[in-house]
């Protein structure tokens, strides 16, 4: 039988790089076991395993697709396994087609929508179910869903995409309505400095939408991947009586569009 571990314990999923990354090691930092999963690109999870570890805990990484069932259950049957518990949940995976132009709709097909619904929305369905019953034994369990100013606002970098994080935002309350005490709510960040967004929209398009944000935006910025993961953080272990709840985090870049 596994020995529970005195650390709480969070899985990431996506959490090899970015937004994920910041979030497992700041989580690290206040003595947290991390698990993450990532899809592909392991060497980097491995990284992020070595620097969680440096900060005095246990690190693990998985690699799991959650848009795959068996995965979801595989990633929590492993933490388990490995600490005997789990106190917070950061679903943080997810995916898109950059078709920026929403009005091109032969830029997308059903196949794309069906590829983004069953990673942004599917996926975290299926990591919460597979959690759901060790998440119960916490005395203070926690979903995080990464969402994004696109499910608000009906923007972003494809139609498909910011349909995926409404119907994230709306199943995020309708946990949280559902499955207390597990407390359930959602980050919306805006444009995120980093490579997932410079890869996917080429570096002139890219810094130009920086420099335009940044100029404009109430607070003339955009937010890190650091800055996102203390979002998240509050949301675990700091604002502890609050659930059903959406994040924004842009600078003010919903007030301007």
């Amino acid at each position: 039988m596994t020995e529970v571990s005195s650390n709480k314990v969070a899985i990431i999923t996506g959490g090899s790089r970015g937004v994920g990354a910041a979030t497992a090691k700041l989580l690290a930092s206040k003595g947290w076991n991390i698990t993450i999963t990532c899809t592909s690109s392991m060497d980097d999870a491995q990284n992020v395993v070595k620097e969680c570890e440096k900060l005095g805990v246990e690190a693990i990484a998985i690699t799991a697709d959650v848009s795959e069932d068996n995965s979801c259950v595989q990633t929590a049957q492993e933490t388990i396994e490995k600490w005997g518990r789990i106190d917070a949940l950061v679903n943080n995976a997810g995916t898109t087609k950059f078709v920026f132009n929403h009005a091109d709709l032969d830029g997308l097909d059903a196949e794309d929508f069906l590829h983004i619904y069953k990673v942004n929305v599917v996926g975290p369905f299926q990591m919460v179910r597979a959690c759901k019953e060790m998440l119960l034994n916490s005395d203070n369990p926690s979903v995080v869903n990464i969402s994004s100013i696109a499910g608000i606002k009906g923007l972003g970098s494809s139609l498909a995409y910011a349909s995926s994080k409404g119907a994230l935002n709306t199943m995020t309350k309708s946990m949280a309505r559902n499955l207390g005490p597990i407390r359930v709510n959602a980050i919306c960040p805006g444009f995120i400095q980093g490579d997932w967004l410079r890869n996917g929209m080429g570096d002139d398009l890219y810094n130009a939408a920086l420099e335009n944000l940044t100029n404009n935006t109430p607070l003339k910025l955009t937010v890190t991947p650091e800055q996102v993961a203390e979002g998240i953080y509050s949301f675990i272990d700091i604002n502890t009586v609050v659930t059903g709840e959406t994040m924004l985090m842009d600078g003010g870049h919903h007030l301007i569009t």
